[in-house]
């Protein structure tokens, strides 16, 4: 059974970032821009044809790894406190970024998921203190709620993703159990908007997300061996200074898209074809710049 499992675990740290940016960059792509093309509708996710539709839920394999990263984080990281630091740090770097995208639609008051993974590192450190039980727990609900109050991304759920992977990395049964019961509980909230939005397409969603976040677990559990990859210091900054780049180059995007809706409504095809192949330039020289 070992050699099975060492034979399997083929995916090691840099790759795995990897295989999670990058569709995570293009899910967010298509959710975003379609978001601030209808600043205020904060449904209009399920406008989108249901090509673009899946193509957006792949985005959410991202967040897990994420998760799952800071636990491994926690692990391996000699300073915690620097850790935390450097968390903090970007998640204040990536704000202005993420108002670029968010402001029109959720005003100023929501913050990026860095903040969220800076509160879920904190429970960790609070739940591996000496503290009374008590008070760490008290302290955990102050980080839940901090990160409700700055209405950053997952909310309660991010940190309690975060906590639980930490408690039970030890106790396989015990951690996808708290961990399908999160992801569970975080989907059914999506029911309160049945109603307002296509019933299909909400369950069909509903179904996407379970199934990728399904599908981060094991990447996580099985195929995920723990080692660094080659160049782990460029892996490590990489994502620190991707993650705030992503939302310029996709506000840059949406302003290229609605000039090129403008020439196609001024009839202007030579210029129209101009912006489309540097839009498609862009986008994919991104891409492969990623890829390697």
């Amino acid at each position: 059974m070992k050699s099975i499992n060492s034979n399997i675990r083929v995916i090691n740290r840099d790759i795995m970032k990897y295989i999670a940016y990058i569709p995570m960059f293009i899910g967010h792509m298509i959710a975003w821009i379609n978001l601030m093309n209808h600043p205020q509708n904060e449904l209009s996710l399920y406008e989108l044809p249901i090509p673009l539709l899946l193509l957006s839920g792949l985005s959410l394999f991202c967040p897990p790894v994420m998760f799952f990263f800071i636990c491994d984080g926690y692990k391996y990281t000699s300073n915690k406190k620097k850790y935390a630091l450097r968390l903090l740090l970007f998640a204040c770097i990536t704000q202005p970024f993420h108002w670029l995208i968010f402001q029109q639609t959720q005003g100023w008051w929501t913050s990026n998921v860095i903040f969220t993974l800076f509160f879920g590192l904190l429970s960790i450190i609070v739940w591996e203190s000496r503290y009374k039980l008590w008070k760490r727990i008290l302290l955990i609900i102050l980080c839940i709620a901090a990160n409700v109050l700055l209405y950053s991304d997952w909310l309660i759920f991010g940190v309690l993703f975060i906590l639980f992977l930490h408690i039970y990395k030890d106790k396989p049964k015990a951690r996808f159990i708290a961990y399908s019961l999160l992801i569970c509980i975080h989907t059914s909230i999506n029911l309160f908007s049945l109603g307002s939005v296509p019933a299909f397409k909400l369950f069909l969603y509903m179904f996407i997300m379970l199934t990728v976040f399904m599908v981060a677990y094991l990447c996580m559990t099985i195929f995920y061996n723990g080692k660094k990859g080659k160049h782990p210091n460029f892996a490590k900054w990489f994502f620190y200074i991707f993650y705030p780049l992503h939302y310029l180059i996709i506000f840059i995007v949406k302003i290229i898209l609605d000039k090129l809706w403008c020439l196609r409504q001024q009839q202007n095809p030579e210029k129209t074809w101009i912006f489309s192949g540097f839009t498609f330039i862009f986008i994919f020289s991104f891409i492969a710049v990623v890829i390697y």
